[in-house]
């Protein structure tokens, strides 16, 4: 299996399905991986519903197995195919591809003794950083770009919408977790059974006292009128409107975690906003004035065409001096065979 690994010349298949982008199976891997990415965030948004979570339990589960199974797969090829496998575990995109399925295979264990709601909701959190898988693939656009094999504007486009569904799930889910997880439903009925087993040990009747969740930094109450963050799809609403500075106001942060992560979200919004002005820019100048993309630093290099433009014109150029008497047919001769260039360095000598 070394062989294989450290055969530049002749990569085994399953070394160029993870790594050469020019093989046909490379494409059609990582194609059915993004999708699944893209349609496991989708889940894990739909599965915070709680009225669609009783519903179709199952079926999220099995989704959910198929895509940590597609997910598990990538990863360990990746790993098998890799020169340094060491160094591949502990590299930014092995750390990636090593969050997108850890949370859920930890969320099978037993955590009888602890905390269990808030490690299962921490693995819940990380479960969404599986999108930032998305960023090889806008690494692979960038250098597809770069040398030509790809359309800059759809590549940026491409990297535009990645970045955009990235945020827009990290954002949300965080919101929905730091904010709305201090009033879901799980949270307000564990909360609610420690007060109802302190008020049966202090004589008095449970349910008397009701739970009011609380910002745990500031200690500000939390009314039902300002709990918004019911549900992951319902922050992407907020988190939609904050991106595009809209600012409605019918959704708003009200605890300290939660002002954090707007703020950060809205700075966010402000670089995908310039990099859509930079998009909008370049394809502008390449339908209104046929400029091509992604080239505007290079320096021109002369069409061979050009070479020949210039030939006709220092001909005309002697022609009109030979007819009005300023140099013979010997001098005209020896000029039409001449470079720009060479002509250029000969007057400068005179």
């Amino acid at each position: 299996m070394e062989a294989y690994r450290d055969n530049v010349e002749h990569p085994s298949w399953i070394h160029r399905v993870f790594h050469d982008p020019s093989y046909d199976l490379f494409t059609k891997w990582h194609s059915i991986i993004n999708v699944f990415i893209y349609l496991s965030c989708i889940a894990i948004a739909l599965e915070s519903v709680e009225e669609l979570e009783a519903a179709y339990h199952h079926e999220f589960m099995m989704f959910e197995w198929f895509s940590v199974g597609l997910f598990t797969l990538d990863y360990l090829g990746n790993v098998f195919t890799a020169r340094d496998r060491v160094r591949y575990i502990f590299s930014f995109w092995g750390m990636v591809d090593l969050l997108s399925i850890l949370p859920s295979y930890m969320m099978l264990f037993n955590f009888t003794g602890v905390k269990a709601t808030k490690i299962l909701r921490i693995l819940r959190v990380i479960r969404v950083l599986r999108v930032l898988k998305l960023a090889r693939s806008a690494m692979q656009d960038i250098n597809s770009a770069k040398d030509g094999h790809a359309n800059p504007i759809v590549a940026n486009l491409r990297i535009y919408f990645i970045a955009l569904f990235s945020i827009l799930m990290i954002s949300s889910t965080l919101m929905y977790h730091v904010e709305g997880g201090l009033y879901s439903a799980e949270h307000i009925a564990e909360a609610q059974a420690h007060i109802d087993e302190a008020l049966v040990k202090d004589g008095k009747e449970a349910g008397s006292e009701k739970y009011m969740p609380t910002d745990p930094i500031s200690g500000n109450p939390i009314p039902e009128d300002k709990r918004f963050y019911t549900s992951i799809p319902a922050s992407m609403w907020w988190c939609i409107v904050t991106l595009t500075t809209t600012g409605y106001g019918d959704l708003y942060p009200v605890t300290v975690g939660g002002r954090i992560i707007a703020g950060i979200t809205m700075f966010l919004g402000l670089v995908l906003f310039g990099m859509l002005m930079n998009i909008v820019g370049k394809t502008l100048m390449v339908l209104l004035f046929g400029e091509a993309v992604g080239h505007e630093h290079e320096h021109h290099k002369p069409h061979p065409h050009e070479h020949h433009a210039d030939g006709d014109r220092i001909k005309a150029a002697v022609y009109l001096l030979l007819e009005e008497g300023v140099i013979n047919t010997n001098q005209a001769e020896k000029l039409s065979v001449m470079s720009a260039e060479e002509l250029s360095k000969r007057l400068d000598r005179h």
